[in-house]
C-alpha cells in the first residue's frame, strides 16, 4: 500500500514539472514572436547614453582646466571616447596626472600607438591609451613629433611602456628620450628603415636567404628577378564610402583663467 502511494506521488509531481515547463515554453514563444514584430528603426549596437557623454565632458573639460600649459585640444569621439591632444612637452605631466590624480586613476596603460601621416611638418602622432578600472573608463593622449625631435619616456611613470615605446622606435622611428633600453623588438639585427613608414617600400631594402656554400643566413640587397613588380590598384573600399562613418570627434571647449576671470578659448 505504501509502495502504491509512492508511486502516485512521484507520479503526480512529475505531471505537474511538465505542465509547468510546456506553459514556460508557451510563453516564451509568444514573447519572442512579439518582439520580432517590431521593426527597429535605428541600429542598438551603439546606443545614446547622454549621462555618461554628459561625464565625459565635464572630465574633458576638468583636465583642460587644471593643465592649460600643455593641453592643446580635448575632444569626444562618436563612440563616447575621450581623446587629449597636448604638446610634446607635456607627456609626462599629463600623464602622471592621469595615473595619480583621485578622480582619474588611470593606473594601466593598455597600449601606445603610431600614425605616420608624411604630409604633416609633424609626421608621426603618438597615441598612449590609458585605462581606469576604478571608474571603468579609458581616454587617449595623443601628442605629435618628427623624424629628430626626440619624446620623454614614461617608463618612469609605467614600467609597462618599456616595449611599447620599443616597438614605436622600432616600426617608425620615433626615439624615446631617457627610455632604459631602446633598442630593436621586432625587426631582424641590422634591419634597414622602419617598416611602419609610409615612405617605407613595401618589397623592402633587403632579402634574407640560407647560403649554401656558407652555410648561414646572409642578408643582401633586395633584386627583383621578375618585371611587372610594381601594381597600381585602387583601394576596392572606396566602393563602400557611403558606408563609413561620417561623423567627427565633438571638440571640448577648455576654459582659461586670465587675471582672475574665466574666458572660454576662441
Amino acid at each position: 500500500m505504501a509502495a502504491h502511494l509512492r508511486r502516485l506521488l512521484v507520479s503526480a509531481s512529475a505531471n505537474a514539472l511538465r505542465r509547468s515547463a510546456f506553459r514556460t515554453n508557451v510563453g516564451a514563444t509568444q514573447l519572442y514572436r512579439c518582439q520580432s514584430t517590431v521593426q527597429e528603426t535605428r541600429p542598438t549596437i551603439r546606443p545614446e547614453r547622454p549621462l555618461e557623454k554628459k561625464a565625459l565632458f565635464d572630465f574633458g573639460e576638468y583636465v583642460g582646466s587644471c593643465l592649460p600649459k600643455y593641453v592643446q585640444k580635448v575632444q569626444l569621439t562618436h563612440s563616447n571616447e575621450l581623446e587629449v591632444l597636448i604638446h610634446p612637452d607635456g607627456i609626462i605631466p599629463v600623464i602622471t596626472f592621469l595615473k595619480d590624480h583621485h578622480n582619474a586613476q588611470y593606473l594601466n596603460i593598455v597600449d601606445i600607438a603610431g600614425v605616420d601621416v608624411p604630409t604633416k611638418p609633424y609626421r608621426f602622432e603618438v597615441v598612449y591609451i590609458l585605462l581606469s578600472l576604478r571608474y571603468n573608463a579609458r581616454i587617449r593622449v595623443k601628442t605629435y613629433t618628427d623624424e629628430l625631435t626626440p619624446l620623454d619616456s614614461i617608463c618612469s611613470v609605467f614600467a609597462g611602456a618599456n616595449w611599447y615605446e620599443r616597438e614605436i622606435w622600432d616600426m617608425y622611428g620615433v626615439f624615446f628620450a631617457n627610455h632604459p633600453d631602446l633598442r630593436r623588438i621586432l625587426t631582424d639585427y641590422g634591419f634597414d628603415g622602419h617598416p611602419f613608414r609610409k615612405d617605407f617600400p613595401l618589397s623592402g631594402f633587403t632579402e634574407v636567404r640560407y647560403d649554401d656554400e656558407l652555410q648561414r643566413v646572409v642578408i643582401e640587397p633586395l633584386e627583383m628577378t621578375q618585371e611587372f613588380r610594381k601594381f597600381e590598384y585602387s583601394t576596392p573600399w572606396e566602393t563602400y564610402r557611403n558606408f563609413r562613418e561620417t561623423s567627427e570627434a565633438q571638440e571640448i571647449a577648455l576654459k582659461q583663467v586670465e587675471s582672475g576671470k574665466v574666458e572660454e578659448k576662441k
